[in-house]
C-alpha cells in the first residue's frame, strides 16, 4: 500500500479538526452517541451505505452483513458509519424500480457529499441498486468498494432445480395450458427462492453486479459468491478493510472507471449471457464517469465475443451456485482475456490482470471455452430501422432460433391492461407468426419503463403448444426472461417515436443477422399518421414523477436523469462549514 494521504488531509477532518465552535459541535455530538476522539481522530471515517430493508428479500442478510463490514474496516484503522439508503426492492416497488433508480442515485451522491466521509462501502445487489448505488458513488468521487448481495440458492421443486424468474415464466404457460395443478403451483412458490440473496439465474442482479467486478469496482470474485456462503461473510470484511486502505491511497472511482474499464464491462456482460438491461445502466454508469458510452460499444462487443457461461436463461443447465463452484467470474474472465484491457485498475490498487492471473475454471461445462460456446456471438444484438431509428435490443442467446430472421403481422397493444385480458381470450385473433406489440411503456410511457416486454403468449397459442413468438416493446423485461422479444424501442412511442404508429395488421420485418428492425409501410403513409398523432396527456402533475418525466433520458441514452450526467455541468463540490 502506497500512502498518499496523511490524517490532516482527510476529508472529515474538516468537520472534526478545526479548534472552532462548528468543530466544538461535530466532536460534541459524536460523543453524545459514546464515542470518544480516540474513535476518528486522524481516522478514515467509511461511510457503509447499507440497502437493507424489512421487504426486500435480496438483501435480507445485510443487517448481519454490515456488522462484517465494521468488523474490517476496525481491523484496519477505520472508523465505521452506517448510513441508510433507499431500498429498491424488485418484486415489490411498483410500477417498477426503474422510475427509482435515479432517486437512489441522488440520494447516494448527497448522503456522501453532505457527511463527514472519507470513503463508502456500498451494500447492493437487487437489479436497479447496484448501478443506483455506483451511479452516486461515481458522481461523489470518494474511495469506492462495491459490496454485491450475492446470489441465492438453488430453487427445488420435486427434485427439479428451480431458477428464479425463468422457471417462473416457463410453468405459468404449463399452469395456463392446464399441465400443472394449483397445488403444484403452490409447491412451487415455496420451493424457487430458498434463502436470502439476489436471482439466482443469470438475471439483471448477476448481470449488473458482474459488471461492477470486471470495471474493478468490486474485490476479485466478490460478484458470484452466493448470499448465504461463508466467503461472503468473509468478502464482506474484506470490503471494510481495503476501502480504509483506498482511502490512505486516494483511490477514487475516477481513477477505475477508464473507457477501457467500461469496455471490459461490455465484454464480460456478453460472454455471461447478460441481462438486456445491462446496455440501460451501463451506458448511464459510463456517462457519469465522463466516459461515452452507448449502443455501439454493445454491438461491436456482442460480434466478437461468444456467450461461454451456461447459465440460465442463456444456458440450458446451470445456475449462479454453480458458475460460483465452477471458478467465477475471475474464472470466466481468464477464457476472454483477448477482449479484456487487462491493464486496467481495480479496487485492489491492482490491474485486473493481476487479479485474474491465478484464476482457474474447475467446470467446463459450466464455463465454457470460446471454441465450445453457448451462443457463437454475443448475448445481445442492437437492431436498428425505420421503426427504432435509436436502436432497440434482442438477446438472441434465449430465443427460438428460428425468430431470428421473420416477418409477420403487428398485433397492436397501447396499455397493459388491455394486452393482459386480450391475451387470455381464447378466441383472439392470433397466430405464431404475429409480432405482439405494447407500447407506451417506455421512460416516459411507463413511467419508468417496467419489465413488461415479454408479453405473454396468448392462452390460445399455449394450448397448442406454441411457447415462443416475436414481441416488440419500448419496455424492458426482466433478465431473468426468455423469448423473442424486441425491447428499449427508441425513441419510445409516448413521445411519438415511430413505434407510436404502428396499426394492427402491419408488416413487421425482424433480421438479427443484418441488426434491422423496419416497419413494412411507405414513407409517405408513415408522415400521414404522424401529423394525425395525438401526444397522451402528462402522468404527473406534481412530485418526483413530475420531475421525472422532465429530466429523463432515453433508453439510447440510459435513461439518467439530463442534469445528473457528467456533461451537464460542474461537480457540485464540498459543501461549505460555517
Amino acid at each position: 500500500m502506497t500512502t498518499k494521504k496523511s490524517p490532516e488531509s482527510l476529508r472529515s477532518a474538516r468537520w472534526f479538526a478545526p479548534d472552532d465552535l462548528r468543530g466544538f459541535g461535530h466532536r460534541s455530538r459524536m460523543m453524545q452517541m459514546g464515542y470518544a476522539p480516540e474513535d476518528w481522530a486522524g481516522r478514515p471515517i467509511i461511510a457503509i451505505l447499507n440497502t437493507w430493508s424489512d421487504i426486500n428479500p435480496c438483501h435480507a442478510h445485510f443487517k448481519q452483513r454490515v456488522d462484517d463490514v465494521k468488523r474490517g474496516v476496525l481491523q484496519a484503522g477505520g472508523f465505521p458509519v452506517e448510513l441508510p439508503g433507499i431500498s429498491l426492492a424488485e418484486q415489490y416497488v411498483k410500477p417498477t424500480t426503474m422510475l427509482y433508480r435515479n432517486l437512489l442515485a441522488m440520494d447516494v451522491e448527497e448522503l456522501l457529499r453532505s457527511h463527514p466521509v472519507d470513503g463508502v462501502v456500498l451494500m447492493g445487489g437487487c437489479d436497479k441498486t447496484t448501478p443506483a448505488l455506483l451511479l452516486g458513488a461515481t458522481s461523489a468521487g470518494l474511495p469506492t468498494i462495491y459490496l454485491p448481495a450475492g446470489p441465492m440458492l438453488r430453487g427445488n421443486w420435486k427434485g427439479k432445480i428451480l431458477g428464479s424468474g425463468s422457471d417462473a415464466w416457463k410453468y405459468w404457460d404449463e399452469r395456463r395450458a392446464g399441465t400443472i395443478t394449483d397445488a403444484d403451483w403452490l409447491n412451487m412458490e415455496a420451493g424457487i427462492a430458498r434463502s436470502y440473496g439476489t436471482c439466482m439465474t443469470m438475471g439483471t442482479a448477476s448481470t449488473m453486479t458482474a459488471i461492477a467486478e470486471a470495471i474493478g469496482m468490486t474485490l476479485p470474485g466478490a460478484s458470484s459468491v452466493p448470499a448465504p456462503d461463508a466467503n461472503h461473510i468473509r468478502m464482506s470484511t474484506e470490503c471494510g478493510r481495503r476501502i480504509v486502505e483506498m482511502v490512505w491511497e486516494d483511490l477514487t472511482p475516477g481513477k477505475i472507471q477508464t473507457r477501457e474499464a467500461f469496455l471490459n464491462g461490455i465484454a464480460v456482460a456478453m460472454a455471461m449471457g447478460c441481462s438486456t438491461n445491462a446496455i440501460i445502466h451501463l451506458i448511464a454508469q459510463g456517462r457519469r464517469a465522463g466516459q461515452e458510452i452507448g449502443l455501439e460499444e454493445f454491438e461491436e462487443a456482442s460480434r466478437k465475443v461468444p456467450v461461454i457461461a451456461n447459465v440460465r436463461p442463456s444456458g440450458d443447465t446451470y445456475l449462479m451456485e454453480d458458475f460460483f463452484y465452477a471458478g467465477g467470474l475471475p474464472a470466466l474472465m481468464t477464457r476472454i482475456k483477448d477482449h479484456l484491457h487487462l491493464d486496467a485498475l481495480t479496487v485492489t490498487g491492482r490491474t485486473l490482470g493481476e487479479n485474474i492471473a491465478l484464476a482457474e475454471v474447475y467446470n467446463d461445462d459450466v464455463i465454457r471455452t470460446v471454441d465450445n460456446p453457448i451462443y457463437a456471438e454475443g448475448a445481445l444484438a442492437v437492431l436498428k430501422g425505420n421503426l427504432a431509428p435509436d436502436g432497440c435490443v434482442i438477446k438472441p442467446s434465449a430465443c427460438d432460433p428460428k425468430f431470428l430472421r421473420h416477418t409477420g403481422p403487428a398485433l397492436v397493444f397501447d396499455e397493459y391492461p388491455s394486452m393482459k385480458a386480450a391475451v387470455e381470450d381464447e378466441n383472439l385473433d392470433v397466430t405464431a407468426e404475429h409480432v405482439l406489440i405494447l407500447r407506451n411503456a417506455g421512460p416516459q410511457g411507463g413511467p419508468g419503463m417496467p419489465e413488461w416486454g415479454m408479453l405473454p403468449i396468448p392462452r390460445k397459442l399455449v394450448k397448442q403448444g406454441v411457447r415462443d413468438m416475436v414481441r416488440l416493446s419500448d419496455a424492458r423485461m426482466s433478465g431473468t426472461s426468455y423469448g423473442a422479444c424486441i425491447l428499449h424501442v427508441s425513441p419510445e412511442a409516448y413521445i411519438g417515436g415511430p413505434l407510436a404508429l404502428v396499426q394492427t395488421g402491419d408488416l413487421i420485418s425482424l433480421d438479427v443477422a443484418a441488426r434491422t428492425i423496419n416497419l413494412e409501410v411507405s414513407a409517405e403513409e408513415m408522415e400521414r399518421r404522424k401529423a394525425a398523432w395525438v401526444a397522451p396527456e402528462p402522468r404527473f402533475e406534481r412530485g418526483y414523477g413530475w420531475m421525472f418525466t422532465r429530466h429523463i433520458r432515453q433508453a439510447h441514452e440510459g435513461c439518467d436523469f439530463d442534469f445528473l450526467e457528467t456533461s451537464f455541468g460542474a461537480p457540485a463540490g464540498e459543501p461549505a462549514i460555517y
